[in-house]
């Protein structure tokens, strides 16, 4: 990823972290937005969403399902620090949909616009289908690995 863009979309992450933390949505951490069929959402996420969370993110086994994000483990979230703009405005706090709804959408509209000015086009798509379409994967026995790795690490 052109490194200019990169920093762009980090601004526009930046900005929504400062807006949620002003609103203050209640989270009740129970990992229920990661499970998405079960509680009704589904996850959209912009191609430079996609590639930012593939840097740092760990293995994922493929292929990804459409009812639960892949890197919550045991409840938590394993790519938190680059995680896509849906993970980080969503809460189920019922006082902040309207918030969230407009956060949101000026979010969204900025990316829409860094794709224009950098003239790279607009893939919005499920987390499924971005990351069953992604490059980076890794073999069922390896993310078995990494996910016993991290449940042991979770248990010191």
């Amino acid at each position: 990823m052109d490194p200019e863009l990169r920093s762009r979309v980090l601004e526009v992450y930046a900005e929504v972290d400062a807006a949620i933390a002003a609103a203050k949505p209640r989270c009740e951490a129970s990992g229920r937005c990661c499970r998405f069929t079960e509680y009704g959402h589904t996850l959209f996420l912009s191609q430079f969403e996609t590639d930012i969370l593939l840097e740092t993110s760990p293995a994922y086994e493929k292929p990804v399902s459409r009812d639960f994000c892949p890197f919550q483990v045991q409840g938590l979230c394993t790519a938190r620090e680059s995680r896509p703009l849906g993970c980080r405005i969503y809460f189920c706090d019922p006082n902040f949909q309207d918030q969230q709804h407009a956060i949101t959408e000026n979010a969204v509209a900025r990316l829409k616009t860094i794709a224009d000015e950098f003239e790279c086009g607009w893939n919005y798509a499920p987390l499924h289908t971005m990351l069953n379409a992604a490059e980076r994967p890794v073999s069922s026995r390896k993310a078995r690995e990494l996910r016993i790795e991290l449940n042991v690490l979770s248990d010191i």
